[in-house]
């Protein structure tokens, strides 16, 4: 039996009969068995879209060649007596917490929030009724924030290629589509993933793990540098190491960990609006057509260098999307996006933000708390325009007039938008930069001029970072770790997992 890797071009709808005559045409073979390695859209020239597809072609119509193996994740087992607590049900906790349980140690699991059905009922009330819920909303409960957004399956992490195929491979036997092994810009969309959500859950307690809900980390016992109690609202639980995984808004976990002197630093972070278009503004400005065969729909990524101090770019972008409340506290108000797996909506929404430091916000040096606290009084302005959860909006050819018109404004967002002078509301220089980057995004996409801007975007990344390990170990502590988005070191739903992964196989290896 022989292999080759190949890549060949075809259409963008194109079928499996069309893709095995073309292999067999390629190679000049008939007897063949193949699996697609990776799947992209080339749309360089509108004229001639097409996608480009690498297969791996296995046959004994040619000897030479040896399939390369992937490098797997080895989680070696063993029993063990160990009791391991792990703080946040998002990506890097639940992975790590699967590792763990995996290996034979003993696991509990606590999320503040609700299991995923309970939450996405809380979340659908609040759209509906503007009642919000503190415990389940887009920040709080069973997955995390990610459960309830775009589903981006992308990463710029580097070394992470084992990690990163077991999170796949998870996903896909949980339920999510196989594509997601192979495509260039893989997503699995809220529907799927509130469904694979659980069925991790289940494949958890499975082997023995245990979740408690409605379970909130309060405090922490430590003795000579080490973790020996997690104090929660439902009772201590004893733990030979904690993993706490707390998300981009768990302001009081933030506060509980500064004053039992886990070490935090500030660092550059980015905030700004969501820009929301008319999906066929996009479609047509990325392809020409306002609709391509067998593509859901069209997507950018932008980036200004603005005014060279502060860069602007495109972030978390929603392709036939809405633009969702995504407080995570009662009394602020911010924004996100988020899509169902058939990217089929009216609308297309990105963040517009604008990289800057604390310090240069606050125009001063400020501690990570004050970094924090400065961060939710921003959030806390828009809601006090607002006098809720309807979104400040204006129109982008507004934002960069800085006037205010009373037109109408076409919007996904389920509670409503208010008119504002959103270059009121926003810091100075965020404004600025984002001024100076719209502006170039304008002239790299026709018709981007026709958009929206709304609300706050606060949660694209963190104000302050822990100071920890390449393994996740807090400095100063010998059994305490910090993962996933909350650490400041990931982002995202692949980085934050494979975060979490590497600090559990670091203690599995110990």
């Amino acid at each position: 039996m022989g292999f080759k890797t190949i890549t060949l071009k075809l259409p963008t709808d194109f079928t499996t009969e069309q893709l095995q005559q073309k292999i067999a045409k390629e190679l000049r073979i008939k007897d063949f068995s193949f699996q697609i390695e990776n799947k992209s859209l080339d749309a360089r020239k509108k004229s001639n879209i097409f996608c480009l597809v690498k297969v791996a072609v296995n046959s004994n119509e040619f000897s030479l060649g040896e399939p390369i193996e992937l490098e797997k994740l080895e989680i070696p087992y063993k029993k063990r007596t160990e009791q391991i607590v792990v703080v946040g049900s998002g990506p890097a906790g639940f992975f790590c917490s699967l590792i763990l349980q995996k290996a034979g140690f003993k696991v509990t699991l606590i999320e503040r929030g609700s299991e995923v059905e309970k939450r996405g009922k809380s979340i659908s009330n609040f759209e509906r009724t503007g009642i919000f819920d503190p415990q389940n909303n887009y920040a709080f409960g069973e997955g995390g924030a990610g459960t309830f957004s775009d589903g981006k399956l992308t990463s710029r992490s580097k070394r992470i290629s084992k990690e990163k195929h077991f999170i796949l491979s998870s996903y896909v036997e949980a339920g999510a589509p196989e594509e997601i092994m192979y495509m260039a810009h893989p997503h699995l969309g809220t529907d799927n993933l509130r469904k694979i959500v659980r069925n991790l859950r289940v494949e958890f307690e499975n082997i023995g793990g245990r979740i408690l809900f409605e379970t909130m980390l309060k405090d922490i016992i430590v003795r000579n540098s080490k973790v020996t109690e997690a104090v929660t609202s439902q009772g201590n639980i004893l733990s030979n190491a904690l993993f706490i995984a707390p998300g981009h808004s768990a302001y009081e976990t933030y506060q509980m960990l500064i004053s039992r002197a886990v070490p935090f630093r500030t660092k550059n972070f980015a905030i700004g609006s969501r820009m929301e278009h008319r999906q066929e503004v996009i479609n047509q400005a990325q392809w020409g057509h306002a609709k391509l065969p067998g593509v859901k729909a069209a997507e950018y990524r932008l980036t200004s260098r603005a005014d060279g101090k502060h860069q602007v770019f495109s972030f978390c972008m929603c392709p036939g999307g809405i633009v969702v409340p995504a407080a995570a506290y009662a009394n602020t108000n911010i924004v996100n996006g988020m899509s169902f797996y058939k990217r089929n909506g009216n609308f297309a929404n990105a963040a517009c933000v604008a990289g800057v430091h604390p310090d240069e916000l606050a125009g001063k040096t400020v501690s990570p708390l004050e970094a924090l606290e400065n961060l939710k009084n921003l959030e806390e302005k828009f809601f006090r325009y607002s006098n809720g959860y309807r979104a400040p909006a204006c129109s982008i050819s507004d934002f960069l007039r800085q006037r205010s018109k009373t037109n109408k404004l076409e919007s996904s967002y389920p509670l409503g938008i208010k008119p504002a002078p959103l270059w009121e509301l926003l810091p100075t220089p965020i404004v600025k930069s984002m001024q100076v980057g719209l502006s170039d995004f304008i002239r790299k996409m026709r018709g981007f001029e026709t958009g929206n801007l709304l609300g706050f975007e606060s949660k694209t990344s963190s104000p302050v970072q822990v100071i920890r390990g390449k393994n996740g170990l807090v400095e100063n502590f010998e059994n305490l770790y910090m993962i996933g988005e909350g650490s400041g070191y990931a982002g995202g739903i692949i980085s934050s997992a494979a975060d979490g992964i590497k600090a559990a196989m670091s203690l599995v290896e110990k």
